[in-house]
């Protein structure tokens, strides 16, 4: 494709305002043409565009004539707004910084009149479609202008859910009332919609989560006395923030397996019962390479908390086509964070997790003995945790699931490891509902001689991953009752039996040897 001779197309337009339009604009544009416009304003101001006239050829995926809209310098697709063609005209835009792109491309066949735009600086509000992003007091951090009104209004995001907005930092001239500076929100795209709040002063507002897809937010300040201003951060609480509570599941970056956007901060939360600790396996990744400078996760990265929040320990941090080991959290909540930046998206990444149920796992010479705390899996009847055969399964004494069973029970079998010999069965826990199957199955393993014993997570959200499992006794950590002085009495039975056997036996080898000396 390229640009007919005579015919105006493109170029970069770095005045404070202006137009633009399709080639021949209002006649018919020419077949074979391809124009890009960049539009570049003062740093620190953001692009406001705006189409008066829009009639393309229509296809319903645009796959002919098209005009798309970058959210940044073209051709990266972390950074589209959106692909139009048809005779609807795309919505108005506000760009995350100072620059943005517009793309008209044009095939051989069926011309149409095309379209008429017009862009504008604004530093201050505007139309956010994103899925995530920032929005600030103008001049932030620096103290914000006497006199000004701000608006953004946010959504119309494909697929957009709800929205979350956190206010990371917030100074305002205060007052009772909030008559003088104040922020104001609204539950839709319009001053009409519900009030969620009118803050002003010091103290940051509360998370504020919409009803709908849209949220307006506006900003006001009078004549005198000032402030810092605020900071915010919005995000869809559909593909970009979620929490998840159920004991398995899985989910993946905004758009995966197409590329995700670029200029995104996106949290999923794992919050499971107390006691569990979760598991998470990476299904498939592929991120914005290392920096070639520093050798680090700089640029787009995926990163792991233990605990549930950016304050936690940090599991891992990721980027680039890795294929990284599971991750197994030291809590019953973790938090993943995908951060991009504003070029350079690749497809994203797909991870499935699974609560790793807290227990308790001991052994003699002759008996496995189990223990799981009932409020752990309180939604399960004791016949759903069994080992072996479901005719073995949990009893319920006191707070606790229990399992006692002898080597020569419950399908446990005999094998060498490493040169010893070990005693393995499994442990199922059935979180089947209808006809949805989801068994949980755990490898336990017990070592005679020493009176050791093991469990291994062996399956889970997907099996063919879990060779990597790991053993999970050493670290579990479970609320519940410990062991009464009975069950440790129980427990050592066999192993007095088999000490008072070997007495006796010595002293029967002694008294035939006094025997044959007297005769």
């Amino acid at each position: 494709f390229c640009v007919p001779p005579g015919i105006k197309c493109g170029g970069v337009l770095s005045a404070p305002s202006g137009n633009f339009s399709s080639p021949n604009f209002p006649g018919l544009y020419p077949y074979e043409t391809e124009c890009t416009w960049l539009i570049v304003v003062a740093e620190g101001s953001s692009v406001l565009l705006s189409f008066s006239h829009f009639e393309l050829e229509y296809h319903d995926t645009c796959a002919y004539d098209y005009l798309q809209v970058y959210n940044g310098a073209a051709r990266d697709r972390g950074n589209l707004l959106g692909t139009f063609c048809g005779h609807s005209p795309p919505p108005p835009f506000s760009s995350a910084w100072h620059v943005m792109a517009v793309v008209f491309r044009s095939d051989r066949h069926v011309a149409k009149h095309g379209f008429a735009a017009a862009y504008r600086k604004d530093a201050c509000g505007g139309q956010l479609t994103g899925l995530s992003g920032e929005i600030t007091s103008p001049r932030y951090p620096e103290s914000y202008p006497n006199d000004a009104e701000c608006r953004w209004s946010i959504g119309g995001a494909s697929g957009g859910g709800p929205l979350t907005l956190v206010f990371a930092d917030f100074q305002m001239e205060g007052g009772q009332g909030c008559g003088f500076d104040y922020v104001a929100l609204f539950d839709g795209p319009t001053v009409t919609a519900p009030s969620l709040g009118r803050y002003c002063g010091s103290t940051r507002p509360p998370r504020t989560i919409s009803s709908t897809p849209h949220l307006l937010i506006i900003f006001k300040s009078d004549f005198n006395i000032g402030g810092r201003g605020f900071k915010a951060h919005f995000y869809s609480a559909g593909e970009c923030q979620e929490v998840f509570t159920t004991i398995k599941g899985n989910f993946s970056s905004p758009q995966y397996p197409n590329f995700y956007p670029n200029n995104l901060k996106c949290q999923w939360s794992i919050q499971l019962p107390p006691g569990f600790r979760i598991k998470v396996f990476f299904l498939d990744m592929e991120l914005e390479g290392r920096s070639s400078l520093t050798g680090g996760c700089d640029y787009d990265h995926l990163s792991a908390f233990d605990g549930g929040t950016e304050n936690g320990s940090l599991l891992g941090r990721w980027c680039g086509r890795e294929s990284p080991a599971p991750v197994t959290s030291r809590s019953n909540r973790l938090l993943l964070v995908l951060h991009t930046d504003r070029n350079t998206a690749r497809r994203g990444f797909s991870v499935s997790y699974v609560g790793v149920v807290p227990m308790n796992v001991s052994c003699t010479r002759t008996d496995f003995h189990i223990q799981i705390p009932v409020h752990s899996l309180a939604q399960l009847e004791r016949n759903r945790i069994y080992l072996g055969t479901p005719s073995c399964a949990a009893q319920v004494v006191g707070k606790n699931f229990k399992i006692h069973t002898r080597f020569d029970t419950c399908g446990t079998e005999s094998q060498r490891r490493n040169n010893t010999s070990v005693i393995i069965s499994t442990l199922y826990i059935d979180f089947s509902v209808g006809d949805q199957e989801d068994i949980h199955q755990y490898e336990v393993q017990c070592e005679p001689k020493r009176k050791e014993a093991s469990v291994t997570l062996i399956a889970g959200p997907d099996p063919s991953r879990l060779s990597q499992a790991e053993n999970l006794v050493d670290a579990q950590q479970w609320e519940g009752e410990a062991i009464d002085a009975r069950e440790i009495k129980s427990q050592d039975t066999s192993d007095i039996v088999f000490i008072s056997i070997c007495i006796l036996a010595g002293l029967l080898m002694v008294i035939a040897v006094v025997g044959l000396v007297l005769l």
